[in-house]
């Protein structure tokens, strides 16, 4: 089975589509953690522990991993999640060209599914869209503010940059392996992509700490009952005040949203 084959199967086991962000930012684990050798996978490991039950996939963020020791507890961490049967998805938003491109897809030898960086053009991405089994989110229509000073550009053809992306990866989608990442931010952009794009399932990040609109993006953000709405800081430092007890709240927090968002589930 493909990756979204296989997110279909543990979306329907957990009844959830709860992506929970495993962005471990040293100045914010708790302080009774900084004894182990690897604090930032000893506070994965917990918050694994706590929200699992509740997850459809985790997904790391690689910038609180990039060096020797991040590196290392990445790979803890992506061990223990498939140890608990939860997907991986690696958000990298990666890149470029001929062998480092090649290199750089390399990590879904690791991971189950990654976010991929489109403005290089298909070849910078054909290493990735070429891996049957693996998951390639496309950068489309990103939940930060800034994203409008490239993504809401209008092209000579009347269209914004952000829907000829979203036509590409349609284009691109040859193995069944494509989807996009459309922020929760901006609702009547999330829909008019749904439209555009009815088959590919969406990433959508900016529910939690950004405040995205969870109603949009359920209905907007699944095809076929398949997609995923990502909540990072929301829900891994619900407890960050409670620092004996951080896993317990993030664990509860993982568990509202899961309630929430299936309120606008069929």
């Amino acid at each position: 089975m493909n990756f979204f084959d296989r997110l279909h199967d543990r979306i329907r086991t957990v009844d959830s589509v709860v992506s929970v962000g495993l962005d471990p930012d040293p100045s914010r684990i708790p302080d009774h953690l900084s004894e182990y050798d690897l604090p930032r996978w000893a506070f994965n490991r917990r918050i694994i522990d706590a929200t699992h039950e509740h997850a459809a996939v985790f997904k790391p963020n690689a910038a609180f991993y990039e060096d020797p020791d991040g590196w290392r507890a990445l790979e803890e961490t992506v061990a223990y999640a498939h140890g608990k049967d939860v997907p991986v998805l690696l958000d990298a938003k990666r890149a470029d060209i001929g062998n480092t491109t090649r290199q750089y897809a390399t990590l879904l030898e690791t991971v189950d599914a990654i976010t991929v960086n489109p403005y290089m053009g298909r070849d910078s991405l054909q290493p990735f869209l070429a891996n049957e089994e693996a998951g390639v989110f496309v950068l489309c229509r990103t939940s930060n503010p800034g994203g409008a000073d490239l993504q809401d550009l209008e092209l000579e053809t009347g269209e914004p940059v952000y829907e000829r992306v979203a036509a590409l990866a349609d284009l691109w989608n040859e193995n069944d392996n494509v989807g996009l990442v459309v922020g929760a931010t901006n609702p009547d952009e999330l829909e008019e992509i749904r439209e555009q794009v009815p088959e590919l399932p969406f990433l959508v990040p900016g529910v939690g700490a950004q405040g995205g609109d969870a109603e949009a993006a359920v209905e907007h953000g699944l095809a076929d009952g398949v997609g995923l709405v990502n909540s990072s800081r929301g829900i891994i430092f619900a407890g960050e005040d409670e620092s004996e007890e951080f896993a317990a709240a993030a664990g509860q927090a993982a568990k509202r949203l899961k309630a929430r968002l299936n309120r606008y589930r069929d």
